[in-house]
């Protein structure tokens, strides 16, 4: 009977160096589409998200299904159409950061789903404060901030939004 190839070791340990790359990468990539996307050409969805919430969803909440498509079409050829196995890894930390996102920036920050978790450490409080000053402002322009997994000091990005000149609201 033949071995399944993820059950090879080197092929899992670089599939699963594959896997921890995506995951890096995939901030590069959210912070790209965040900055130029969905503040640029995209806003006509992110523009819910910068405004008050009514409701359990908001427009900007087509961008999860949006993202969610490359992931699911590299698991799928990967696991099911006989691509290469490494796509199935790709697609796998695509999905991860999804999922670690949904935590950090729904869950955490935006409290989308109710919970008692009071960020403690450094690093959780420094994203937490991140993204409320990228909030700060309300247009797609002016605003701070643009990654979720990593956020520049927050003394620097007060700065940055008392320099700006363009109106907050």
């Amino acid at each position: 009977m033949p071995r399944h190839p993820y059950l090879n070791p080197m092929q899992l340990l670089s599939g699963l160096a594959l896997f921890v790359a995506t995951v890096a990468v995939m901030e590069g990539v959210a912070y790209v589409a965040h900055r130029w996307i969905m503040h640029g050409p995209g806003w006509f969805l992110h523009a819910s998200h910068h405004a008050p919430r009514a409701g359990n969803w908001e427009l900007n909440d087509l961008y999860a299904v949006i993202f969610a498509v490359p992931s699911i079409v590299l698991l799928l050829g990967g696991v099911q159409l006989g691509w290469w196995p490494g796509l199935t890894w790709i697609g796998a930390g695509i999905a991860a950061y999804g999922a670690i996102y949904f935590g950090f920036h729904d869950v955490i920050v935006h409290r989308r789903i109710t919970h008692r978790y009071v960020p403690r450490s450094s690093y959780m409080k420094r994203i937490v404060q991140a993204h409320r000053l990228h909030h700060a402002v309300t247009s797609k322009h002016g605003t701070v901030s643009f990654g979720f997994l990593w956020a520049p000091d927050p003394r620097r990005l007060k700065a940055d939004l008392q320099s700006s000149t363009l109106p907050k609201t």
